[in-house]
């Protein structure tokens, strides 16, 4: 899969996350896009533009293990870090089992993330990701 240079899509319905997360990866150089749920996601032409999921565990709808095994059922390799507000023990194995990079508890640290992120996007030896100056 050929994706645009390290695009990082957040799918969660709480859209205070969405907005810090999304300030947190624009000033490390990301390319983000948002949506309010797995629904909005799947139906934005966008998965193919995937480099890295930010995915709430829980939403209305569709849910994000759902999405999960939905985007692995039709073979789309996407790294996938999980956040959730719900420490659920059964959910995060499955998560991790079905391949996720990470799952974090909310609140968690900037940093805990970035190292999730580091991990899906994996840069060139050498590189990383470091905040623009501005």
């Amino acid at each position: 899969m050929t994706h645009d240079p390290s695009i990082v899509m957040i799918v969660d319905d709480d859209d205070s996350i969405r907005r810090a997360v999304r300030r947190l990866m624009k000033s490390f150089g990301l390319a983000v896009e948002t949506f309010a749920s797995a629904e909005e996601f799947l139906g934005s032409e966008r998965l193919e533009k995937t480099s890295c999921l930010i995915l709430d565990v829980h939403m209305p709808g569709m849910d994000g293990l759902q999405l999960q095994q939905h985007l692995v059922a039709s073979n789309h390799a996407i790294p996938i870090i999980f956040i959730t507000a719900f420490t659920d023990d059964r959910a995060r194995v499955q998560a991790l089992r079905a391949g996720a990079i990470g799952y974090l508890a909310k609140p968690f640290s900037d940093d805990e993330l970035l190292d999730c992120i580091h991990a899906a996007l994996k840069p060139p030896e050498g590189a990383s990701l470091q905040p623009r100056r501005q």
